[in-house]
Parts: structure tokens; sequence; C-alpha cells
């Protein structure tokens, strides 16, 4: 059957599905119920492929590749599950639970943070790599929030929201590889930015609780994400 115009169609763990020639395996995937998680990918904001959790298998690759950068082709075999994904997955997860210090039981977060809800997922009971245990500082300096780097996984998410939803441009990512850190206003306070408008929408794309609200004790911190594409909507509506 000859596929019609402006459609691919491809296999998703030996189904046929049909896509736009723009959409994303990650997207087509999610429409036809198959989980593949990912910590920096979220509906409203461009993609980066910066966590690579959402590694896929495709037929005739060698390499896994991202699900959210990758474009829905014609013929396409694309395995979302399996053992060598699974594998993927779990040493990744491990590895960022390694980098930084990620206490949850002491985490505004504890109960609803997206990578421990992960590591449970995968089955991750412990951790195999040595932890770094690197000396990273909390800002505090806003009136409303709380920066805690040591919870940060780097997602951007924070970044992007601010830029592409909020318009203010005031996070950024400074440094390369295991010593990257988002920042405020070429490295400031977070209380001493003149670009902040204080919005909150950072906090609450955040996976982690890497940012948060002030007065929230152990567990409290839950995130609002529905109202992101809404507001992704609107903006492109009305410029």
């Amino acid at each position: 059957m000859t596929p019609a115009a402006g459609v691919v169609t491809f296999m998703i763990d030996g189904k046929d599905v049909t896509a736009r020639p723009d959409q994303t395996v990650l997207s087509v995937a999610r429409e036809h119920g198959a989980k593949i998680p990912t910590l920096c990918a979220l509906e409203g904001l461009s993609v980066v492929g910066a966590c690579r959790l959402c590694l896929v298998e495709v037929a005739g690759s060698p390499k896994l590749q991202a699900a959210c950068v990758l474009k829905a082709s014609e013929g396409m075999q694309v395995t979302t599950d399996s053992e060598r994904l699974a594998k993927y997955r779990k040493m990744i997860v491990e590895l960022l639970l390694s980098e930084r210090n990620h206490i949850c039981s002491v985490c505004v977060s504890n109960g609803h943070c997206d990578l421990q809800g992960l590591a449970q997922s995968l089955g991750i009971d412990h951790v195999r790599f040595p932890y770094l245990y690197p000396a990273l500082p909390v800002d505090a300096s806003h009136a409303r929030f709380t920066l805690d780097h040591n919870r940060c996984v780097m997602c951007t998410r924070c970044v992007r929201v601010c830029d592409e939803v909020e318009g203010a441009h005031t996070w950024d990512v400074m440094g390369r590889g295991i010593t990257s850190r988002v920042i405020t206003d070429l490295n400031q306070p977070w209380g001493a930015s003149e670009s902040c408008t204080s919005c909150g929408k950072c906090v609450q794309v955040c996976p982690t609780g890497a940012l948060s609200e002030k007065g929230k004790s152990v567990a409290e911190m839950r995130k609002r994400r529905d109202w992101l594409p809404y507001l992704t909507m609107m903006r492109e509506e009305h410029p």
C-alpha cells in the first residue's frame, strides 16, 4: 500500500505506525503507548537529547539513537524495550546518581522526583559506581525559590522554559562536562538577577529537587507541568 502524502509508515516494537515526517520517534511511541524514559524531554519545550535515557534501537544501525531527536522515516524499524536498552538506561541513571549528591530521604521532592521514579522503575537498589561527592553550593538568595546544585541533573529544562516560554533567558549553562552547572545572569546569585521575573516556571519543570519553592519540607515539593503545553500554544498563537 502506498503511504498517504505527508505521512510515513514504520514499525515500533513490531507494530505498524504512521506519523508526520516532522514527528520524532519519541512522540509517536508515546502516542501508541510505548513507555520510553526521559529526563530532559518535556512537552512544550525544544528537544536537546541531553539525558540519553530515551535511547532506542533502529534496525540496520549499530548505534543506539535518542528517540527525542530522531525523526520518523519511512520503513524504519524501532525497538524501544530490550535487554540492551535496559542495561544502558540503568547505567545512565546510576551515573547520574553517583555524579552529584542525591540524598532522597532529606529531599523536598522525595516521592515526586523523576530521577527517583526512574531508578525505581529500572530496579536500581544500589549504585555500582563510586560516588563523587562534589562540594556544590546551594543558592537561597532568591526571595521565593532555592537552587541546589547537588540535585541538578543538567537536563536544561529550566534554561529552555525560561528562554522559550517566559522569554527572559535568565538561566544558562556554565562549564563543560562533569563540571557544568546551570547559572543565572552570567553566574550571579539568583536573588541578584535583573532578568528573572520570579514566574517560577523553571521550578515547576525541574525533574528533581534542584529547583524548589522556599518553605517546602521533605517530600512536599510537587511540580505542576500540565500548564506548559498550553502556555507554549498561546505564545505561538499570540506572539
